[in-house]
């Protein structure tokens, strides 16, 4: 003889979310004005693992890895988020976030010098490094 199914009563029960607050503040992570990017590289071999771009304009700034540089680039994005993050926190424009940032170290890379550039928009920063160039 088979038991009758359970009705589990928590299925019923409606779901209740507490918000928690907004979360630290954060620079947008696109925009479609110009934008001025750094090339991080590599310490030990040079090799290009991604670019740090900002806009003052839409209060917009992200790191971008490059494709080809693998796993490395991934670790290295979490060093320049935070960075990115911290000057957010001390209400800085991204352009002075870059400069700060044109200094910077990590563990694994460091920023080229006489890198900084304009492209059109944070799309061609994802373009460029998407495509390995």
């Amino acid at each position: 003889m088979t038991e009758p199914a359970r009705k589990s009563a928590r299925r019923d029960e409606d779901v209740h979310f507490n918000s928690v607050g907004e979360g630290p503040p954060r620079y947008r992570t696109r925009t479609d004005k110009l934008v001025r990017y750094l090339t991080v590289v590599d310490k030990t071999g040079g090799a290009v693992l991604g670019y740090v771009w900002g806009c003052d304009e839409d209060d917009a700034a992200a790191w971008v890895p490059r494709s080809d540089a693998g796993g490395r680039a991934l670790a290295e994005g979490g060093h320049w988020h935070t960075r990115l993050q911290d000057a957010k926190g001390r209400g800085i424009p991204p352009s002075q976030a870059l400069a700060e940032l044109s200094s910077s170290e990590s563990n694994r890379g460091r920023v080229l010098p006489g890198s900084l550039t304009d492209a059109p928009n944070s799309d061609a920063v994802k373009a460029l490094a998407a495509s390995g160039s």
